[in-house]
C-alpha cells in the first residue's frame, strides 16, 4: 500500500506529531508499504528555518527510507493567533497547490491539529480520487477556546467546518476514547472512528538508551531530588502551577524543579521565576529527541500538567509514555482519561490539575519514600512494554488505513 501523510510538523522538529508519524511510518516501511510525508521546512517552535534547510516552494529529501516533501509556508513562532493562523493556512494552500506533484498513493492520512491539514487532506484526496483518513490528535478548535487564545465568533464557523470534515473522512483515527465519544455525541458513527492511542518506541526509550549524565550538563547536584517537566511551554500547560509548587518547596534545599522546553509562555515563566526568586527552578531549551532519554533518566519524577478545563480531560499527553518507558514515576496533573491510565498502570501519583499545593505535596512524598518512587517507575516500565509499545499501535493505525482503501474501492489496492 502507498500512503501519503499530510502534517505541518515533522522531524527534525521536536513535537509530538513528528515522533508519532516517524515511528508509525518506520513500522509501515518494515511491513513493506511505501510512505511519503508532505510537510513544511522545519522551523518549530521559533518560526526560524533550521540550519541546513531553506524555505523553498518545493523540495524533497529521504529520511530513514521515507520520502519527505517539504513545501513553502509562511513561518511564525509558536505564539499569538493571527500569525500562527497564517502559518497553518499557508501550509493548507501549498499542500493543495502541489497535489499534482505527489507520487501515486492509495490512501491519504491527514493529521490534525491544526485542522487546516485536514482541509488539505480532503481536497487533495478528492482531486486524486483516493480515500482519506482524518487523524485527530486534539479537539481543535475546542482547545483554543479552553486556553482563551481566542473568543472570536469565527470559531463557531470553524467548528461547523470541523464537523463537516469528520463526516467527509472515509475513516477517523482518534487518539483517545474521549475523542471518539465526543464525535459520537455530535453524530459521527463510531463504526468509522478507530482509537489508536499514543505510545512509545521502546527501541528509543529505555535505560539502555542513556548516553550521558544530564545532571552534570544541567549543573544539578547529584543528591538533589529532581522533578521535571519536559515539553512545550504553551498556554494549555499552565506551568505557573509548577512554579507555585517550587515556591512551596523553596525552603527544602534538596528539592529541585526542571522546566525543559519552549513555547508561548516560556519567557513569562522565566520572568515570574526571577520575580519570585525561585533558585530551585532550572529552565532549559529543547534538546534533540535522541537526548531526551538521558534527560528523563536524570529525573526522580516526571511532571505532567495541563490547564484545568474539561477539554483537557479528553487528552493523553504523549510525554507520559516516554516517562513510563524510562521507568520514571509521574505526578499526573491531568484529570480524566490520562489519570485513569496512570492509575490503571500504577505508574504515578495523580493530583488535581491546577493545584500547585498538591504537586508540591506529591513531590515531597516521593522524595521521602524512594521505595514507592522505584515501585511506581517499575510499574510504568512494565505497562509500556505490555500495553504502550509503538509497533502494535502503528499496526492498528495501518488497519484503519487499509479499511479506508477497502471501503473506497470495494477491496484491495491498486
Amino acid at each position: 500500500m502507498r500512503i501519503l501523510i499530510l502534517s505541518d510538523r515533522f522531524t527534525p522538529e521536536i513535537a509530538a506529531p513528528s515522533f508519532r508519524i516517524l515511528d508509525h511510518a518506520r513500522v509501515w516501511l518494515d511491513l513493506g508499504h511505501e510512505v511519503t510525508v508532505v510537510t513544511c521546512t522545519p522551523n518549530f517552535p521559533h518560526g526560524v528555518v533550521f540550519p541546513g534547510y531553506r524555505n523553498r516552494l518545493y523540495q524533497e529529501e529521504w529520511i530513514d527510507g521515507l520520502r519527505v516533501i517539504r513545501i513553502w509556508t509562511y513561518m511564525a513562532a509558536n505564539e499569538g493567533v493571527v500569525r500562527r493562523t497564517l502559518d497553518y493556512m499557508s501550509y493548507m494552500f501549498s499542500a493543495i497547490f502541489f497535489a499534482w506533484r505527489y507520487p501515486t498513493f492509495d490512501v491519504l492520512l491527514a493529521t490534525s491539529p491544526p485542522f487546516f491539514a485536514a482541509i488539505a487532506g480532503w481536497v487533495v484526496a478528492g482531486l486524486r480520487r483516493r480515500p482519506w483518513v482524518f487523524e485527530i490528535r486534539d479537539l481543535w478548535p475546542a482547545s483554543i477556546r479552553a486556553v482563551g487564545a481566542s473568543r472570536s465568533r469565527a470559531l463557531d464557523l470553524v467548528e461547523r467546518l470541523e464537523l463537516f470534515l469528520y463526516r467527509k473522512a472515509d475513516r477517523i483515527i482518534s487518539l483517545t476514547q474521549s475523542f471518539r465519544r465526543d464525535l459520537a455525541s455530535r453524530g459521527i458513527p463510531v463504526e468509522k472512528n478507530d482509537v489508536v492511542t499514543n505510545a512509545v518506541d521502546l527501541r528509543q526509550f529505555g535505560p539502555e538508551q542513556v548516553r550521558f549524565d544530564a545532571r552534570e550538563r544541567l549543573c544539578i547536584p547529584k543528591d538533589a531530588f529532581l522533578a521535571g517537566y519536559i515539553g512545550t511551554t504553551g498556554l494549555a500547560h499552565d506551568l505557573e502551577k509548577v512554579l507555585d509548587a517550587a515556591d512551596r518547596c523553596r525552603d527544602e534545599a534538596r528539592l529541585c524543579f526542571l522546566i525543559m522546553g519552549e513555547g508561548a509562555k516560556r519567557a513569562e515563566l522565566e520572568a515570574e521565576a526571577r520575580r519570585r526568586e525561585l533558585s530551585n527552578v532550572v529552565f532549559h531549551d529543547f534538546v534533540p529527541h535522541d537526548d531526551v532519554p538521558s534527560v528523563l533518566a536524570a529525573l526522580d519524577v516526571s511532571l505532567i500538567h495541563l490547564r484545568p478545563d474539561p477539554v483537557f480531560r479528553t487528552v493523553i499527553p504523549s510525554k507520559m509514555f516516554e516517562s513510563m518507558a524510562m521507568g520514571i514515576p509521574m505526578i499526573m496533573a491531568v484529570e480524566g482519561e490520562s489519570a485513569a491510565l496512570v492509575t490503571d498502570a500504577g505508574a504515578g501519583i495523580c493530583v488535581p490539575s491546577g493545584d500547585g499545593a498538591a504537586i508540591a505535596e506529591a513531590v515531597r512524598r516521593l522524595a521521602a519514600e524512594p521505595a514507592l518512587a522505584a515501585k511506581l517507575g517499575q510499574r510504568g516500565r512494565t505497562a509500556a512494554e505490555s500495553k504502550y509499545s509503538r509497533r502494535p499501535n502503528a499496526e492498528a493505525a495501518l488497519r484503519t488505513l487499509l479499511a479506508a482503501v477497502q471501503s473506497y474501492t470495494g477491496g484491495g489496492t491498486s
